[in-house]
């Protein structure tokens, strides 16, 4: 038997969570669930005042993320999702940034990928 590998792309980590669970049932090789962002950096902000904290720069706030260099944090405040004035768009922050990893026998591989399509996962 050999193997195949899907990526797919949520936009909350409770979809890709729920379709974990329907595919448990066809033999799942190895699975995982992870969130990726277009920035370095994945400490969550721990909510200083802002008046009165210490904050590395506006993307910490606005981005809810911790960056890695200052140059980082230069760069994401730069965005139109740290400003307020986007809708987020894909790949902001409404965007599809949960990734769904499955090894599965190739034997269920379409079926993998249809329930992965039905609950609105991007293949």
């Amino acid at each position: 038997m050999s193997e195949k590998s899907i990526l797919a792309y949520f936009k909350s980590p409770e979809e890709a969570e729920g379709v974990s669970r329907k595919l448990q049932a066809l033999r799942v090789i190895d699975m995982s669930i992870d969130s990726f962002s277009k920035y370095p950096g994945n400490t969550q902000y721990s909510g200083n005042n802002p008046l009165t904290g210490d904050i590395p720069s506006l993307a910490v706030m606005t981005l809810n993320s911790s960056m890695d260099s200052h140059s980082a944090g230069i760069l994401a405040a730069a965005d139109a999702s740290a400003s307020g004035m986007s809708h987020g768009g894909d790949g902001g922050p409404t965007g599809r940034n949960i990734l769904l990893t499955v090894v599965i026998d190739s034997e269920y591989h379409d079926q993998a990928l249809r329930i992965i399509e039905e609950a609105g996962g991007l293949i």
